[in-house]
Parts: C-alpha cells; sequence; structure tokens
C-alpha cells in the first residue's frame, strides 16, 4: 500500500485542538512532533539529561502533525479539510507533503471509491461508477472532488444514519460545514423540502453546488460560502453540524436562532475523548435525545430545551 505524508505546522499553544481536527479527517493514527518540553520529557522518560545538539536547537515554538494517508482514501479530501477546519478555527498553519502529486492523488483514490450502502435507505454512488444496482435504495450520485463528504467516514455516516430516520416531506435542513453537500442532498432526495448548505471553502461550495446538479435536486439546494452561520437567515427543521468539537462548541451558543421550536440538532465528528466536554457544552442550551457511535466517533441528537 503506497502511503502520503501530510505535516502541518502550527503553534504549540493550537496542537492539541489541530490533533483533534487531524484525527477527524484521518482514519488512521496521527505523530505529534513537539519539542516545547524538551528537556523535562527526556528526563522523565530517558532518565538522561545528555541531548542531542540537533534536538536542542528545534522551534519550541513550533509542532507538527505528521498524518499519513493511504491511496484507497482521498490525500486531496484530507488536506482541504484540514485546512477548511483550520481557517475557522483562526489557527495559523503551513501544510506540507512529500512525494505526492494532485492528479495522481486524486485518480489513485478513485479507483477505491465503490458504491456503499448506509443505513436502510441510502446508496452513495461515486459518478464514475456505471455498474451498479441500488436494490431499492435512494442513490446519492456524488463526485467529492476536494470537499470533505465521501460517507466513507464514520461521522458523516452516522448523520446520514439519522437523517434518514427523520426527514420528512415538508422538512428544511440546515448544514453547517456542508462540504460536499452530501447530507444536505440526502435529505433532499429522502423527501425534504429545501437545504441549504454552508462552508467556508469555496471549493467545497462549488462542489455542492455541483453534486446537486448532479442529483437533480439544485432548486431545492441552496450553497453559501461563509463562516459558520454568518449569512445564515431563517429557522430549520434539522440542523446539521458535521464539524470538530471545539466547533460544535462554539455554534452551540448561537444556533438556536436558526431552529424551530421543536428542530432537531444532530452533531458529528466528535472523538470518543472529546464527547463529555461536548454534551456538558451542548447541554447547557439543548437536551441530548440521542448518542451513536461507531470506531472511536460519536453523532449526537438534541433538541431546545423548553
Amino acid at each position: 500500500m503506497d502511503w502520503t505524508e501530510i505535516t502541518v505546522t502550527v503553534s504549540n499553544e493550537d496542537v492539541d485542538q489541530v490533533s483533534d481536527i487531524a484525527n477527524l479527517v484521518v482514519p488512521y493514527g496521527i505523530y505529534i512532533e513537539d519539542y516545547t518540553n524538551l528537556e523535562q520529557d527526556v528526563e522523565e522518560i530517558a532518565h538522561i539529561d545528555l541531548i542531542d545538539e540537533e534536538l536542542l536547537a528545534k522551534d519550541r515554538t513550533k509542532a507538527k502533525v505528521h498524518m499519513y494517508i493511504s491511496c484507497e482514501d482521498n490525500p486531496l479530501e484530507a488536506v482541504s479539510k484540514i485546512s477548511e477546519m483550520l481557517k475557522e478555527a483562526n489557527i495559523d498553519f503551513q501544510v506540507d507533503s512529500l512525494d505526492c502529486n494532485d492528479e495522481d492523488w486524486l485518480n489513485n483514490w478513485k479507483q477505491y471509491f465503490q458504491p456503499s450502502p448506509v443505513g436502510e435507505k441510502l446508496l452513495i454512488r461515486p459518478t464514475w461508477r456505471k455498474n451498479y444496482d441500488p436494490k431499492g435504495r435512494v442513490v446519492i450520485n456524488l463526485d467529492p472532488g476536494l470537499a470533505f463528504g465521501t460517507g466513507t467516514h464514520e461521522t458523516t455516516r452516522l448523520c446520514l444514519e439519522v437523517l434518514e430516520k427523520i426527514v420528512k416531506e415538508d422538512t428544511t435542513v440546515l448544514d453547517v460545514g456542508c462540504g460536499s453537500g452530501i447530507l444536505g442532498i440526502a435529505s433532499l432526495l429522502l423527501g425534504g423540502k429545501s437545504a441549504v448548505g454552508v462552508d467556508i471553502d469555496p471549493m467545497a461550495v462549488k462542489t455542492a453546488k455541483e453534486n446537486a446538479v448532479l442529483n437533480n435536486v439544485e432548486d431545492k439546494f441552496t450553497a453559501i460560502e461563509g463562516n459558520f452561520t454568518e449569512k445564515v437567515s431563517g429557522k430549520f427543521d434539522i440542523v446539521v453540524a458535521n464539524i470538530v468539537a471545539d466547533a460544535i462548541i462554539f455554534l452551540s451558543q448561537g444556533v438556536k436562532a436558526f431552529m424551530k421550536e421543536d428542530s432537531v440538532y444532530i452533531m458529528s465528528g466528535i472523538i470518543d475523548t472529546r464527547v463529555d466536554e461536548v454534551i456538558e457544552e451542548v447541554s447547557k442550551n439543548f437536551e441530548i435525545t440521542q448518542k451513536l457511535f461507531l470506531n472511536d466517533w460519536y453523532c449526537l441528537t438534541a433538541k431546545v430545551k423548553k
């Protein structure tokens, strides 16, 4: 299996938040290179005070988060989503990659992306797969391009499983951090009335619009380039946020303004080590009604406290 190394360099003060974001996007482990407390760490671990001069010369103000992505996944999607989330979090960063070619990444990854059933009703079909049997499922035609949201990540699948159970004919949906548009488009294909997708990344907005056309729902789908809900108006039956723990906590402080009395708030992208913190903060304004868990990831649903 071929692997590509992606390195994100950030201030050491931001490394914990960046590692959470990396864990959301990359399906394997990450490695953190941080020399902030070099002497103390060496003494505690190795019980020596002799440290290589090269290590002592390392920049103590910066940390690096290393990720390794196989050709079975989409490295471009990962880099795009990580960059987008770091911009939303106002984190200064630099992304570097080794032995990579954008076109090769995209083409290599496509051969592994097959039609994939999700939940009880849905089938995600890459647009380049012509021969497939939907077996009665609702087909989402998808070309994610450089945007996050192929439906292969646990967080996206959990959101889709919730949506297929609660979307009705008159449902309106707001998807914050929409990426490829997969969640809003799925809601429309399930019978929803309208969907709005918001993303800070212009490439994601472009991709979401294109995917809406592919699924013949462009007249019901609106894609907005913006940060969180700053350019959104109106109230929705469902608000979904498949982002990261810190962003969910931030969003939950004001998202009630876009929800009706009985609206459902779907939150995903929550790694298991952060779920208690998220629940504690979200519970200040919402009542948690459901917790779903898959491979270290949580999806929460909630309603506004009355």
